[in-house]
């Protein structure tokens, strides 16, 4: 039996709106600290850094319970489970956040020369990654 794939549409203005506001909502609330992440069409990546308030499954429960009721109504429903990795302190971002930047380009969703509107960067991640970026876009090499 082939597994369900979730519904597409997480991208899709209403919703990514919805989406937004609980990013900032937990943000305010002391759940999380976002760094930066890509909705696409029926999942998202996300680097955030974990408050003291819950743990990951108790943020992602909230985080997924307080957007049910959005997704719902664009017939949309979260799949079960999340992946995750913890990384160390030591560990380079850089990686993750270009795979993070780069995955609506190389899924083919956008042309290299346009923005995604569902990437999000914190302003203080912005201020070291944005300046590697071709303007906010990739450089055509790094989609090869």
């Amino acid at each position: 039996m082939i597994p369900e794939r979730p519904a597409a549409g997480l991208h899709e203005p209403p919703v990514l709106a919805a989406l937004q506001h609980q990013r900032l909502v937990l943000e305010t609330e002391g759940y999380w600290n976002v760094h930066t992440w890509d909705v696409m069409p029926n999942h998202l990546h996300a680097l955030f850094t974990l408050g003291a308030k819950a743990s990951l499954s108790e943020c992602l429960r909230l985080f997924k319970g307080r957007l049910s009721p959005a997704l719902r109504k664009h017939q949309l429903s979260w799949q079960d489970g999340y992946h995750d990795h913890r990384m160390r302190p030591d560990e380079d971002r850089l990686p993750v956040f270009m795979y993070i930047f780069l995955n609506p380009y190389r899924g083919g969703l956008i042309a290299a020369a346009e923005k995604w509107p569902g990437y999000f960067c914190a302003v203080e991640d912005w201020d070291w990654f944005g300046p590697l970026t071709n303007s906010d876009v990739p450089f055509p090499e790094w989609l090869r």
